[in-house]
């Protein structure tokens, strides 16, 4: 019988279940994305741990529990490996692990949502990055951070040394998108109109060093959206290219700096092809000499594979 591991992470955007073997190989998965009322644009923590407990039994009976042998658990406790770091929904998720731990009688470990993540982009690249220190782009609707990051025996040790100020790169996608009327999360449905786009509309970025901000875009692109003269594609292309156009300020100043050239770039605002290629043409060019990783963007977004392969981490270490 196949050993395992079993990764939970309820996270603010979805449910999900992960066996996964040592090697790496997921045999089992099953997730579910909470669902937002039309026009709305994200979830009170009370309905998302509601959607949670709901969501969990049902995804269970799709993960053949009997037919692997579960070495341990694994779950993220909570968004970020800092003090204070701290939300209702990973509660869920923590809870079921221990319960299932202390009835099939093996361990039960805890990590945060960020460092899955992590751990999501490094085992999905293509390749990883080669120094065990490297930079590492978390880009989603709770999360826009710049982070040095050092891989440890059980998970990373990381530091945020920038990121945002105030809105996340997630939540200008899906403010805009809500505005133009679609449905929450906006990110697929955006970067299918954006497309359709000759990219002649564009807004300002807001970069002070490694800081960035996306609320005055916002305002500019929900101008545009008001005044009804500017293409709903061309709109959504302006929001894909401001963060891109952030991001490489912002990663061009952090290796002008001396921080390393490896960047990962993780969260599911990574998965969206424009803003990889745009990155990646810009910033592996002679003259920066970045190296870019991205997650498979199957794995981009939230996802417990990230926490699994982080549980088999934790359990060699102990062993």
């Amino acid at each position: 019988m196949t050993k395992v591991l079993l990764g939970i992470d309820t996270s603010n955007y979805r449910t999900s279940l992960c066996l996964a073997a040592e090697d790496g190989r997921i045999v089992a998965e099953a997730k579910r994305l909470l669902r937002v009322k039309e026009g709305k644009r994200g979830l009170q923590q009370s309905e998302a741990v509601f959607q949670h407990v709901m969501n969990l039994p049902e995804l269970s009976n799709e993960m053949r529990w009997t037919e692997y042998d579960i070495v341990a658990v694994c779950a993220s406790e909570k968004p970020r490996p800092v003090d204070g770091s701290y939300m209702p929904v990973f509660k869920v998720g923590e809870g079921l692990a221990k319960s299932l731990s202390a009835y099939m009688k093996v361990p039960a470990f805890l990590t945060t949502h960020q460092e899955g993540h992590i751990a999501a982009g490094e085992y999905t690249a293509a390749e990883r990055p080669r120094e065990n220190r490297f930079l590492a782009v978390h880009l989603s609707g709770g999360t826009s951070e710049l982070l040095l990051c050092e891989r440890k025996e059980d998970g990373y040790q990381i530091e945020k040394v920038g990121g945002t100020t105030d809105l996340h790169a997630g939540q200008l996608v899906d403010r805009i998108g809500v505005a133009l009327g679609m449905s929450f999360p906006a990110g697929p449905q955006l970067e299918k109109l954006a497309l359709q786009a000759s990219g002649d509309f564009r807004v300002s970025s807001s970069v002070q060093g490694k800081s960035f901000s996306f609320s005055g875009p916002e305002a500019a692109l929900l101008r545009a959206i008001e005044g009804g003269s500017v293409p709903a594609a061309e709109i959504a292309r302006a929001t894909e290219q401001c963060i891109a156009s952030t991001l490489e300020k912002v990663l061009r100043h952090a290796v002008e700096e001396g921080l390393p050239r490896e960047i990962l770039i993780v969260g599911g605002v990574a998965a969206n092809q424009y803003i990889r290629e745009r990155l990646t043409k810009r910033l592996e060019h002679p003259a920066v000499k970045a190296r870019l990783y991205f997650c498979d963007p199957v794995y981009s977004g939230d996802n417990a594979y990230g926490v699994a392969m982080l549980g088999w981490n934790k359990l060699k270490h102990e062993r």
